[in-house]
């Protein structure tokens, strides 16, 4: 067993992580909102504002629904891992077909996985933090909330590039 360096507790260990993580989020949320910027050059600004607040609308009650509801939704998880899973596969066949037809299956499919996966997620983190995580400490509840952040996040980002797709203008 090696002797920890002076002055390094398993504190500042677990600190350090979590402010890694947490920069390693923010620098992702940048690189994507860079990459994203293109939609700007394809779409007009109309159709963008409208399918962002539309995208912010769903998102918002389909998080309220799995924060809210009764209803276990834990079954639906491993159902929409493996849409998520189709959804990948099918896009990466089109890379190669460009079919219209298959991109539009695929927007609609991904727009209702996703949404399934938001109240899925939305509700997999509350029961996380109320039964597991908030009797564990801060540090661990910390870095649950910043995967869970990301998590919700993909869902979002995924959900409106899907809704833009489907109903997005091109300048």
């Amino acid at each position: 067993m090696t002797a920890a360096a002076p002055g390094y507790t398993p504190i500042a260990r677990v600190l350090h992580w979590t402010i890694a993580a947490l920069v390693l989020f923010m620098l992702y949320a940048g690189l994507l909102g860079l990459m994203l910027s293109s939609v700007f050059l394809t779409y007009t600004h109309a159709s963008i504002a409208r399918t962002f607040f539309i995208s912010a609308a769903s998102f918002g009650a389909l998080s309220l629904y799995g924060y809210t509801t009764q209803r276990d939704l834990s079954a639906m998880g491993s159902f929409l891992i493996m849409g998520l899973f189709g959804i990948i596969i099918a896009s990466l066949v089109n890379i190669f077909l460009a079919s219209s037809m298959l991109q539009f299956i695929v927007s609609v499919v991904g727009v209702l996985v996703f949404a399934g996966l938001t109240a899925w997620d939305t509700q997999r983190l509350k029961n996380d933090y109320i039964y597991g995580y908030a009797s564990q400490g801060g540090d661990v509840a910390e870095r649950a909330a910043i995967t869970g952040a990301l998590s919700l996040y993909l869902n979002f980002i995924n959900l409106f590039t899907l809704l833009l797709q489907l109903l997005g203008q091109r300048d």
